[in-house]
C-alpha cells in the first residue's frame, strides 16, 4: 500500500512538473503565426472611411470603351469602382479607382516615385500593373493579358480623366 501511494505521488508530481514546464516554455511564433497577426490587423484597419466616395461617383471619369474595346464595369463599392476592358470578347485588362482615404499607406508608396504619367506621380508594381495617384485617388491599370504591356497600361492611365477626378473632393 505504501509502495503505491508512493507511486501515484510521485505520478502527480511528475505530471506538475510536465504540465509547467510546457506552460512555461515560450513557443517561437511560425509564419502561420505571424501572418495570422498581420492580418488580423490588417482586418481591422480595413473598414470603409465614412469620408470615401461612393464607387458610383468614380464611374464618370472611366475611360469609354473604343476601337475595338469594351468597358464592362464589374465592381462597385464605397471608396472603390472596378471595370473589365475587353476586346474581341476577352478581357485583357481590369481598370480601377480607389479612395485612399481608408489605407493611406497605399499613397505613401507615390512619395519617391520618379516617374509621372499626366502629371501625376507614376508606379509599376510588377510587370502586370501601373498605377497613378490622383490626389486621394489611385488609379490602376491591371494587364489580365500578356499582349496588354506596360505602353498599354499607360495608354489607358491617361484615357481616365484624370485632371477631373484630382478635383473630386
Amino acid at each position: 500500500m505504501i509502495l503505491s501511494r508512493g507511486r501515484r505521488i510521485l505520478a502527480s508530481l511528475l505530471l506538475s512538473v510536465l504540465l509547467l514546464t510546457t506552460a512555461c516554455t515560450a513557443k517561437a511564433p511560425n509564419r502561420f503565426d505571424q501572418v495570422q497577426q498581420e492580418s488580423t490587423k490588417q482586418k481591422s484597419g480595413q473598414a470603409v472611411s465614412k469620408n470615401a466616395t461612393q464607387g458610383s461617383k468614380l464611374n464618370k471619369f472611366f475611360p469609354t470603351g473604343e476601337d475595338d474595346y469594351d468597358r464592362i464595369y464589374t465592381q462597385e463599392k464605397k471608396g472603390f469602382s472596378e471595370a473589365n476592358l475587353k476586346k474581341d470578347g476577352k478581357v485583357v485588362a481590369q481598370l480601377a479607382i480607389s479612395d485612399t482615404t481608408s489605407t493611406p499607406t497605399v499613397a505613401s508608396k507615390y512619395a519617391n516615385s520618379t516617374k509621372e504619367i499626366d502629371g501625376y506621380p507614376a508606379v509599376e508594381l510588377g510587370k502586370t500593373q501601373t498605377s497613378v495617384l490622383v490626389g486621394k485617388y489611385q488609379v490602376k491599370v491591371i494587364s489580365k493579358d500578356p499582349l496588354f504591356n506596360s505602353s498599354d497600361r499607360e495608354d489607358w492611365i491617361e484615357k481616365f480623366d484624370l485632371d477631373g477626378l484630382a478635383k473630386l473632393k
